[in-house]
């Protein structure tokens, strides 16, 4: 049966299995958290949604956006992206050097973890002056 059939018959039309499990996927995120946008995706026209992380998601096409303002440079606003993911990999990486570091009783391996850690809180320590971001 035609979608004009299915009209004509009263019955509500049918929706693709994609169409369908978009709308899954953002009743999930509203779920979760997440506050719809009044913007829309630049590739499918679905509506965006901010994450509790501050990241942009379509829902439909399963990726990050970057809302780029009128008068912002795309650098800058993919540069921020970057730091951001940046920040998280090395507090992440900071947590994993942590746990090793508390279960390493070889003083030289001590040294060497030290050395590491100062390099990442060195690098930490830059992103957030770089976006301008204090010490949490």
């Amino acid at each position: 049966m035609t979608a004009e059939q299915e009209r004509r018959s009263g019955k509500r039309p049918s929706r693709p299995s994609g169409e369908a499990e978009a709308l899954k996927r953002m009743a999930d995120m509203l779920r979760q958290g997440a506050v719809m946008l009044d913007i829309q995706c630049p590739a499918c026209s679905s509506p965006l949604f901010r994450l509790r992380s501050g990241e942009i998601w379509c829902a439909r096409c399963q990726k990050r956006v970057i809302v780029v303002r009128e008068g912002q440079d795309v650098t800058i606003a993919a540069s921020d992206v970057l730091l951001n993911s940046l920040e998280q990999t090395l507090l992440h990486k900071l947590s994993e050097l942590n746990e090793m570091m508390k279960a390493e009783v070889d003083l030289g391996r001590l040294r060497e973890l030290s050395a590491l850690l100062s390099g990442l809180l060195d690098n930490l320590a830059r992103i957030r002056r770089m976006t301008g971001r204090r010490a949490g």
